[in-house]
């Protein structure tokens, strides 16, 4: 399956994974934007702001992930499964999917974080379900 879809031409696998990125986001009045992305920097499928580069924001969320990866295996703190990243105004948040994708969720800053890391927990063991491995 092509995970690397045209913009404006989502594969099945994309349509499903915006169409549980829609839930998450409206499901939560806190989380402004939510993303799946593969490993290697490709969206799968994305709820973003319409400025948002989404080629540029998923090889940053790439990179991000995996420098957190190499700096926990570095420390010995074991698999790494979230990393959040909190600004003035609001912060992100990548959880790892399965073995090649990530979530990635924007949520503003007065979220209760243990509710955003549940319902992204939720949200990715669902993602998984759904879109399974895409090699």
């Amino acid at each position: 399956m092509n995970a690397k879809p045209e913009p404006g031409n989502p594969t099945p696998k994309g349509r499903a994974a915006r169409s549980i990125l829609r839930a998450l986001n409206v499901n939560s009045s806190d989380i402004e934007a939510s993303a799946i992305i593969t490993r290697d920097g490709h969206i799968i499928g994305a709820v973003l702001a319409e400025n948002t580069d989404e080629g540029r924001f998923a090889a940053m969320c790439a990179s991000l992930l995996a420098l957190a990866e190499r700096a926990a295996s570095e420390i010995s703190r074991g698999h790494m499964r979230q990393l959040l990243i909190e600004g003035t105004q609001g912060l992100m948040l990548l959880v790892g999917v399965g073995d090649d994708k990530v979530l990635a969720v924007a949520a503003k800053p007065t979220v209760n974080l243990g509710r955003v890391f549940l319902e992204a927990r939720r949200c990715a063991e669902k993602i998984d379900q759904v879109i399974g491995d895409l090699s």
